[in-house]
Formats: structure tokens, C-alpha cells, sequence
């Protein structure tokens, strides 16, 4: 099987641990394991807890109080319909390899997080890209979902918040994504991986999971609570279909870790503290940075209404791997390139770090940009 090389992780592996202002990142600012064990309260309690863990594999779905804590975030799901896996992009993958063959039809927005037109495709599935667009808020044009979809699509595949451009697709347009799904019998995968940090409200939006029978949605400890360094995400959806998943997974992960899987609940029983904390940043952090574009005339975005990352245009007339290797030569700041989605002259800005380090960055940003 040949697979084409996944450009932001490739970035991303090349450059954020060498960087002196990541702009990159993006997760909501991480939590060291001792604030995750002051903020629960529960600190001498918790490190018990650990130190009677027992290291073996554990409950292979995910433990049940996992389970449980994740069903909790939806509306209308039970522990059986969890299963946890080795990230969001665990999840992800695994979903595709259980429902996607040779001559599958699939229908993916784009831009998105690689994994949902590179892995169908490298299976020799039928890919179609649904674009999103600047002018439209990059959001989904649902009259051409319904063109491309057509009695045999085997997969929808969506992002919502959408990365790279924080874009969100309200409840009522995820409605219309099921009821064309439901047309075809399709089913409809939704990365939610950035869900729970909307720039309005409680910060959640309806889950597909939720809203559709055939509806998958995927999440994990990573990007609203700051817990990336567990590695443990989930998916959520018919137990049928988990249970495929689940016998594709055998085959690779088996169980995600114990200490991880212990963390994880830790983190959800207090999950209000810890998207509160988020709220704060992911909000103070998108005001500055609005700012900033509205200080200049050379760059231009869609605010994001969710999410951590926003997409940048340039007016500068050079690519955008070109823009990011010299930024990062000249002043230490990274971003992503836009190439990597396959939009050029953009770059993807995460927005949710240090909020000091976010203004030096846009501060030689500028100065940068000024002297092209």
C-alpha cells in the first residue's frame, strides 16, 4: 500500500521541537501532570490511585469509568457506544479501515486533517473532495454534499470545528449533512477532535453522533484539554459499527495504556475546570490576534468561530513553504504552510499556546511581513 506523505505532520515533526515561537501548536496550552493533579483536587488521592495501577492492558474498549466520563459529553450515548483509542487519530484511522475498501465512493471536505482523503485513497477508494471556501466562511457548500453524494457512497468524512480554519458547522447544517447521508445509506465520520472550545456559549456544538443514525464522531484528550501528551482519544457511534473497529484495532493498538486511560478520567471528572481554562485562552488569544489582522493590510482571514488555528492569507508573492522557512530562519516563529492543505498563500496560525509567546511572534511576524 502506498500512502502520500502526511505534509503537516512531516512539518511539524521537522521544525516545532527546534522553534523558538510555535505558532504552530495546536493544542490549548498544555497541562504539566502536576497542574492536572492540583486542579482535580484530589492530588494525594489521584497519585494513590496511581501507584496502585496495576500495569497490565487493561479493559481493551477503554476502562469503564472512561467510558462512561466520555458518553457523558454527548447528548444521547452510552459507555457502548465509547471505544477508546490511541489518539483522535487512532480513531480516525481505525474508522477507515473498517469501512472503506477498493472502488468504496467517498465524499471528504477539504481543506482537513489529511487522514480523511489520504487513507481512503491510498485503499483505492473512489475520493471526492468537497472544497470549502474562503468567500462561503469556509464552510461547506451543502447543495454541492448533496450533488456528489450519490446512492452508492459508502463515507462522508467532515471536521467540525474545521482545521485548519477553525470554521463551524452549526447544528442545522449537520442535520442536512445526515439527511443526505440517510439518502444513500452513507455513513458520516466527523473529526470533533477540536470540540468543546467554541468562541460562544459552553463551547459545544451538536455531535453527529448524536444526530444520525450512521453518524461517527471522533475525539480526544489533545486540543480543548491540553492533555495531547496522554495519547488516548475515542470514537463514538453504533455498537455494530464499533464493533468492526474493534477488530481492526487487535490488529494494532489492542489497548491504549493504563496511566493514560487513569489521567484521561481524572481530567473529564473535572473537565469544566479544565474548559474553563481553555474558554480563557482559546478567547483572550483569538482577540489578539484579531487584532493583529485588523492592523494590517497584507493579511486577510475568516475569523475562526471555534477551534485553536485559524488560516492566514498573504499578499506577499512568494509560496507558503518558502514564507514559513524564512520566518523561521530570520526570527525564530513558526507556522504551517498552507501548501501543506493544498492552499497556497496561507499559513496556518495556532492561536491557543502561551499568549506571550502568540504576541512576540505576531509582533516579528509584522516586521517580517514588512520587510518583504
Amino acid at each position: 500500500m502506498k500512502i502520500r506523505e502526511f505534509a503537516v505532520e512531516q512539518w511539524m515533526n521537522q521544525y516545532e521541537e527546534t522553534c523558538r515561537y510555535n505558532l504552530a501548536e495546536t493544542c490549548v496550552r498544555s497541562l504539566t501532570t502536576g497542574e492536572l493533579l492540583e486542579l482535580s483536587g484530589r492530588r494525594e488521592q489521584v497519585l494513590a490511585e496511581l501507584a496502585a495501577t496495576p500495569l497490565t492492558y487493561g479493559p481493551i474498549p477503554g476502562s469503564p469509568r472512561l467510558r462512561a466520563l466520555v458518553a457523558d459529553l454527548y447528548s444521547d450515548q452510552s459507555p457502548d457506544n465509547v471505544l477508546v483509542t490511541h489518539g483522535a487519530i487512532g480513531a480516525n484511522a481505525l474508522v477507515h479501515a473498517a469501512l472503506v475498501g477498493p472502488g468504496d465512493h467517498v465524499v471528504t471536505v477539504v481543506p482537513t486533517y489529511q487522514q480523511h482523503y489520504s487513507i481512503p485513497d491510498s485503499y483505492g477508494a473512489r475520493v471526492e473532495h468537497l472544497p470549502l471556501r474562503e468567500g462561503n466562511g469556509w464552510l461547506p457548500d451543502l447543495d454541492e454534499l448533496d450533488r456528489l453524494v450519490t446512492p452508492d457512497t459508502r463515507l462522508i468524512a467532515v471536521n467540525n470545528p474545521n482545521n485548519p480554519t477553525g470554521a463551524l458547522i452549526g447544528e442545522a447544517g449537520l442535520t442536512r449533512i445526515a439527511e443526505i447521508a440517510r439518502r444513500a445509506g452513507a455513513w458520516v465520520l466527523c473529526d470533533e477532535v477540536y470540540r468543546g472550545v467554541d468562541q460562544a456559549g459552553d463551547g459545544f456544538t451538536a455531535s453527529i453522533a448524536d444526530l444520525y443514525e450512521r453518524g461517527i464522531s471522533t475525539g480526544s484528550m489533545s486540543k480543548p484539554y491540553s492533555l495531547a501528551g496522554l495519547r488516548l482519544g475515542w470514537l463514538v457511534g453504533p455498537a455494530g459499527l464499533l464493533e468492526s473497529v474493534a477488530a481492526h484495532r487487535d490488529y494494532t493498538t489492542i489497548s491504549v495504556g493504563r496511566i493514560d486511560d487513569l489521567l484521561a478520567c481524572v481530567a473529564l471528572e473535572n473537565k469544566d475546570t479544565i474548559l474553563a481554562r481553555s474558554h480563557r485562552i482559546t478567547r483572550t488569544n483569538l482577540a489578539i490576534l484579531d487584532e493583529w489582522v485588523g492592523s494590517r493590510t497584507d493579511i486577510h482571514y475568516v475569523k475562526p468561530a471555534s477551534g485553536t488555528t485559524a488560516l492566514l492569507r498573504y499578499d506577499a508573492p512568494i509560496g507558503s513553504y518558502e514564507f514559513c522557512t524564512r520566518l523561521l530562519k530570520e526570527t525564530g516563529v513558526m507556522f504551517t504552510p498552507g501548501a501543506a492543505f493544498d492552499i497556497e498563500h496561507t499559513v496556518r496560525i495556532g492561536f491557543a499556546d502561551d499568549t506571550d509567546t502568540l504576541r512576540t511572534g505576531l509582533h516579528l511576524t509584522g516586521q517580517y511581513l514588512d520587510q518583504l
